[in-house]
């Protein structure tokens, strides 16, 4: 019989990438003094990290099948960690901006290794069971990453984020050395990923759900990539950023809560994603108008709601017709979806609006779902 993971490792792994997307949000603001840079430079790197991320997504991927899943994933927290020391030590931000994307490229193995390991090792309601645990730890993630960022930032700047980094993934790769089973089977298959890509490229259903997926996470992560700079603006401290992310984390909650009651009752997953780009657009608009006042935060849960209702049912029906290449599909759809959130990051980074980042986010998703209905 194979060896599963221990739930407990596997779960930190997959929270590990969400993680460290948040905890470096605090130390924007840092960033840009630190190294002399403007706001829309600094939040960039949020950005870049994202493209980055995208072609780990497939890289580690392709390798968890080609070398085994145990080897990829300390693989990549190896990367990970070296590429933290090298932020840490930066002296010129293009340097910073290089150690940003090749640590993106390795955290992307915590996310693409795990749910490899796990569709390997459990089937059926276990499974889906399993996932709901996963669920309900990447819906606290983003929060424990906002909360961490903003101590360490308080206390060491962005350097004292950097260093945490090193020192996580340090851990990760010593307790994945002691603990991680190798679970790929035997009879792995390996679909051609050209044919595959091609594929997918000419599928509109594809970029539909790609698209849908891309705009609502830019809803999510432009809060973190232009809100601590709001906050700035605002004569508001990092610390209470930071501490803003335990309400989004709430928000998450709520949204995956009601997506389980609205199921129950019978709601289609069209439908659910309809709904949840109008609650995304309702609350945008509501950022909007209170974007000069600390109380923009609070539309900011209908916001992050809508992700914990469309993200799961667009992911759910997504690969569908994929079933024989599930793994190849998965990681070239995650490439996509990355990419296209790299974009959407850049956009925003050059707005530095949040509201109206929202909206036409929004906007454009409301779009795409009603013609997902029709």
């Amino acid at each position: 019989m194979q060896k599963k993971p221990k739930i407990i490792l596997a779960t930190a792994l997959m929270m590990f990438p969400q993680i460290v997307e948040t905890i470096y949000s605090p130390a924007l603001p840092h960033i840009a003094k630190g190294f002399a840079v403007g706001d829309e430079q600094a939040g960039q790197t949020l950005s870049l990290y994202f493209f980055a991320f995208a072609v780990g997504v497939v890289f580690w991927g392709r390798l968890c099948d080609l070398a085994g899943r145990r080897p990829a994933i300390i693989m990549g927290l190896l990367l990970y960690g070296a590429a933290s020391l090298v932020a840490l030590f930066s002296t010129r931000f293009d340097l910073l901006l290089v150690a940003r994307m090749l640590a993106a490229f390795g955290a992307a193995v915590g996310s693409v290794g795990t749910q490899s390991m796990i569709r390997d090792t459990y089937r059926d309601k276990e499974l889906a069971q399993i996932f709901s645990v996963m669920g309900i730890a990447l819906a606290i993630s983003p929060a424990i990453g906002m909360v961490a960022g903003a101590v360490l930032t308080s206390f060491w700047s962005y350097q004292g984020v950097f260093s945490g980094l090193a020192i996580l993934a340090a851990l990760l790769v010593s307790w994945s050395a002691i603990a991680l089973p190798e679970t790929r089977p035997k009879d792995v298959k390996i679909a051609p990923l050209l044919q595959t890509l091609i594929i997918m490229l000419m599928d509109k259903a594809i970029w539909r759900a790609a698209l849908l997926i891309a705009l609502f996470n830019v809803c999510l992560f432009s809060y973190y990539q232009l809100a601590p700079f709001n906050f700035e603006r605002l004569g508001l401290s990092t610390e209470l950023f930071g501490f803003s992310g335990l309400l989004l984390a709430l928000g998450v909650g709520m949204g995956s809560w009601l997506n389980k009651y609205l199921l129950q009752k019978g709601w289609r997953e069209s439908r659910l994603v309809l709904l949840a780009a109008l609650l995304a657009l309702t609350g945008g608009s509501m950022v909007a108008a209170m974007a000069n006042t600390i109380w923009f935060i609070l539309p900011m849960v209908m916001v992050v709601m809508s992700y914990g209702i469309a993200i799961p049912n667009i992911l759910a029906s997504a690969l569908t017709h994929y079933a024989d290449r599930v793994g190849t599909a998965g990681a070239l759809f995650g490439l996509l979806y990355y990419l296209l959130l790299g974009v959407g990051l850049t956009v925003a980074g050059w707005s530095q609006k949040l509201g109206v980042v929202l909206m036409c986010s929004a906007g454009l998703a409301l779009l795409f779902a009603v013609q997902r209905r029709s």
